[in-house]
């Protein structure tokens, strides 16, 4: 049986022809002269089929392998390891050079040269991990053959994968060169819907990434945005953002298991590479300011960060969760509710905000409230908290209201008067520093360069009136005498 199911398709149809040959002999008991006469096979091959199949079965009816199949016949086993070995050299040898150095290696060993279609057919076998093994490294054969496990989620919320991108468009900036933001997406495993994302210029830290965790978790407030709740796996690559201890006791807390990506091997997270490769393909290419990929150059800028964010939230709701996905042949959105399961909370946005918003160093409670970054914050709820340590946290962008918490409770959020009904990011008054920082320092280099010229001239007028002195007659006139003592 063993034998049979090892045999080829073709090997196990012919032994099954030869077996309804013979047949008739073997159950019906008819001469098996006779049944060579009918079917024209010679009576010796009947014979032989005949005791084959009594003492080994099925499988013997088979035609016999030739023990030398799959050889070299025209090349010997050594020209062939070396033929072999020089279609592994780096860099890679044309054919036409192979060929040549065995014709050599065949004359110096007294052996027949073989054709060029035998040499030909030689490197062209050569297994093509081994190839690139060989010429490009174990990296490249590790992307190309290593076996990569893919995660699979039975149910919505049961992992989210997220990452980064650099985004291939140019956007405009106030006060500074156009420049390409960043996008961070929390994608559902199972159904492919986004649960939250975050867009900004800075690169990638733990404060965007709690942002997009913080909108993935929480209800939103478009009702056609129904993703939300704890995911109970959270897969990322091996970014600082990710593996920080911020985002380790954030998962701590809300019972939600950190699963990272192999370090190098950025396959186990493919779908969420296609899913940006979507976003450039259905999205930004339509856009101004698209950079090429091909030529790396891009259109003239015209969106603001706000203009991109809007129209990549649109392209999410009504368009990608709305369409057919070719994997799991249903909208991302129909796949995400089809299970109807109440998806786990946390108890209130300000537990949430308390986990996820970026953590500031205490401050003390002063008599016209609390002071940060440069600006004053206050709240009636403070007046009974003058002189205490609290702990702040607040969303980059927008620093116009700040949340209180006092010994890990929450106390109030505090408002900028000078930001009232205005949102004001981080960014802005960081950029706005630092553009007063460069005011300053042009300042202070244009008062040294009038010192400095202050000085030369000063140094050349004493220069000239020293030359002007030593050319004078007087001064030739004038000679030196030594001063002696008045007792001398």
């Amino acid at each position: 049986m063993d034998e049979l199911a090892s045999l080829q398709e073709s090997a196990r149809k012919m032994a099954l022809e030869r077996f309804r040959i013979i047949q008739p002999h073997l159950e019906q008991d008819r001469s098996l002269s006779l049944i060579a006469k009918t079917t024209n096979i010679p009576y010796r091959t009947m014979h032989r089929w005949l005791t084959r199949y009594r003492r080994f079965g099925l499988a013997a009816l088979a035609r016999k392998a030739r023990e030398d199949r799959g050889k070299r016949r025209t090349l010997s086993p050594r020209l062939l390891e070396v033929a072999e070995a020089l279609a592994l050299e780096v860099p890679p040898l044309p054919i036409a050079a192979i060929y040549r150095r065995i014709c050599q290696i065949a004359k110096d060993t007294g052996n027949s040269a073989p054709s060029y279609d035998v040499i030909y057919e030689v490197v062209r076998q050569v297994p093509a991990g081994l190839l690139t093994l060989a010429h490009e490294g174990k990296k490249a054969y590790s992307a190309a053959f290593d076996l990569v496990h893919r995660r699979e989620a039975e149910r919505p919320n049961a992992i989210w994968q997220a990452d980064h991108t650099l985004l291939d468009i140019l956007v405009q900036r106030d006060g500074e060169n156009p420049a390409q933001p960043w996008l961070t997406v929390i994608l559902d495993d199972h159904s492919r819907a986004v649960a939250g994302y975050f867009l900004f210029f800075e690169a990638p830290s733990a404060a965007q990434t709690a942002l997009a965790l913080r909108q993935a978790i929480w209800r939103k407030d478009d009702p056609h945005w129904h993703v939300c709740g704890i995911p109970d796996v959270l897969y990322t690559d091996n970014g600082s953002d990710f593996t920080s201890q911020h985002l380790e006791q954030v998962a701590a807390d809300l019972k939600m298991r950190l699963v990272f990506s192999t370090p190098g091997i950025p396959r186990g997270r493919g779908r969420i590479e296609r899913f940006f490769s979507t976003i450039s393909d259905m999205l930004l290419c339509e856009l101004p300011g698209f950079k090429s990929r091909a030529n790396k150059v891009g259109r003239q800028a015209l969106l603001t960060l706000p203009q991109l964010d809007r129209l990549v939230r649109e392209f999410f709701l009504e368009t990608y969760h709305r369409r057919i996905h070719g994997e799991t042949q249903m909208a991302p959105a129909d796949r995400w509710e089809k299970c109807a399961f109440l998806p786990r909370m946390p108890e209130s946005l300000e537990q949430l905000d308390l986990l996820l918003l970026t953590v500031a160093k205490a401050r003390k409670v002063r008599n016209d409230g609390i002071h940060f970054l440069g600006l004053r914050y206050v709240d009636a709820t403070l007046a009974a908290y003058v002189g205490e340590s609290v702990t702040l946290r607040y969303d980059p962008r927008d620093v116009a209201e700040i949340r209180v918490f006092h010994e890990q409770q929450f106390l109030c959020r505090a408002i900028c008067p000078e930001l009232a009904g205005a949102t004001i990011a981080i960014r802005e008054i960081v950029r706005a520093r630092n553009k007063h920082r460069r005011d300053l320092q042009a300042t202070v280099r244009d008062r040294r360069r009038t010192v400095d010229d202050l000085m030369e001239i000063k140094r050349g007028d004493a220069r000239i009136n020293k030359e002007a002195d030593e050319k004078s007659p007087r001064a030739k006139d004038k000679k030196v005498t030594l001063k002696r003592y008045f007792n001398e």
